[in-house]
């Protein structure tokens, strides 16, 4: 295979997804699937509730893939596509970026002509799921949080792997261990002499 060449990620909006590693820094990331294609509940019902990540066809969603994830890195599992759009789980990253097969398989809705098995342009990563969320947190949940104003996922829409920050990846968290503030609201009592 001919060894490629990384690209300078040193500047530009995603540095921060490929600066250097701390020793055992952990990274988080979100990865999106249609749940008609791949859902959370098939990821648990796959062997060892591992999967790989394939089919993604964005370039810098690749690059995600292949030079910022590392082994031990979490992501969020979110469901798009859908009615109920929203982060469902955790997924731990088990080997890291390798090429994409699908890319080199006619059959395969993910074929790419321009891609060869001695010089890949798709990548992909393997999962392990780790936990559903305490609850899902919908993505019009995401978007009223004042928290999350500058997320990936709520700016740039179209990629189906983008970088959560520390601060992100704890809100999201923290949203998920309570009820949603519009259950809140419905279930907040009432003030003395409020009609």
């Amino acid at each position: 295979m001919a060894e490629r060449e990384r690209p300078d990620y040193s500047a530009g909006k995603w540095a921060h997804a490929f600066r250097p590693r701390a020793k055992g820094e952990v990274r988080y990331w979100l990865l999106k699937s249609e749940p008609e294609t791949f859902s959370w509940d098939d990821l648990l019902a796959s062997p060892g509730r591992t999967t790989h990540w394939d089919g993604v066809r964005n370039f810098a969603a690749r690059n995600f893939l292949l030079d910022g994830m590392a082994v031990g890195d979490e992501a969020f599992f979110y469901h798009s596509m859908t009615g109920a759009q929203a982060i469902v789980g955790i997924v731990v990253v088990v080997r890291a970026g390798y090429p994409d097969h699908t890319a080199f398989d006619r059959k395969h809705h993910g074929y790419d002509p321009d891609s060869k098995a001695d010089a890949p342009q798709w990548y992909m990563v393997d999962v392990r799921a780790v936990a559903p969320l305490a609850r899902p947190v919908a993505l019009t949940e995401l978007k009223a949080s004042q928290a999350l104003a500058r997320m990936a996922l709520l700016r740039i829409g179209r990629l189906s792997v983008t970088p959560v920050t520390a601060a992100e990846w704890k809100a999201v968290i923290a949203m998920s261990e309570r009820p949603p503030a519009s259950s809140r609201r419905a279930t907040s009592p009432k003030r003395r002499g409020a009609r």
